[in-house]
């Protein structure tokens, strides 16, 4: 098991009530992300933690395959589909590059908050696009930390200590950048919030 597991595997307990606490961005990403599908999608949910967005939008598609690095947050997302009835969303312990998530397989592909903590960003990019099908949405948001120098620095640090799992400070000209160097067109990119510049961007693969 990684560090970045484990992290998340102890933190699983709280994470919904951490969420929460700006539950108004998430009723935005929840209702912008629902304007971009239909009912005949089959969607991957990457780094679904405890299926906060996912249980939200299932009513929305035919189904949603739902995936996480850490099991605990998996064990609580199944539990929480399980209270209401949510039957189109399956849960996995698994990684994107799981063999059993085959090319052109995905209408859409959801990436809320994820992107930041990677370690190579590129060769994701590039399976997301492979798993796509043609015209596929990637819909993501992306904290970009590198607007604000201070907090920029202040992260760093505290990833360095082993507090957090390692992040990048995205600066929202670069997280455009490794999102179109994937093989997609912008759709969309908005701020959500100024005080963490949280990005919502939405691109089409070409």
């Amino acid at each position: 098991m990684t560090k970045s597991e484990k992290f998340w595997d102890r933190t699983a307990a709280s994470y919904d009530q951490e969420e929460k606490k700006d539950e108004q961005t998430y009723i935005q990403i929840i209702e912008k992300t629902k304007k971009y599908l239909k009912m005949s999608d089959i969607v991957l949910d990457f780094g679904c933690g405890t299926g906060l967005i996912a249980n939200e939008i299932a009513d929305q598609v035919k189904a949603i395959h739902a995936i996480d690095s850490s099991s605990k947050m998996i064990e609580l997302a199944k539990k929480k589909a399980a209270a209401r009835s949510i039957e189109n969303i399956d849960y996995a312990h698994a990684t994107l590059f799981d063999e059993r998530y085959q090319g052109g397989s995905f209408d859409a592909i959801l990436v809320f908050h994820v992107l930041h903590l990677l370690e190579d960003t590129h060769t994701v990019m590039q399976r997301i696009n492979e798993l796509l099908k043609p015209g596929g949405l990637i819909i993501s948001v992306t904290p970009c930390m590198g607007e604000k120098r201070l907090t920029s620095t202040l992260l760093s640090l505290i990833s360095k200590m082993g507090l957090v799992p390692t992040m990048r400070s995205f600066k929202s000209a670069e997280l455009e950048d490794s999102i179109v160097s994937g093989g997609f067109d912008i759709v969309e990119n908005e701020c959500l919030r100024q005080n963490t510049q949280e990005y919502f961007i939405v691109a089409k693969k070409v």
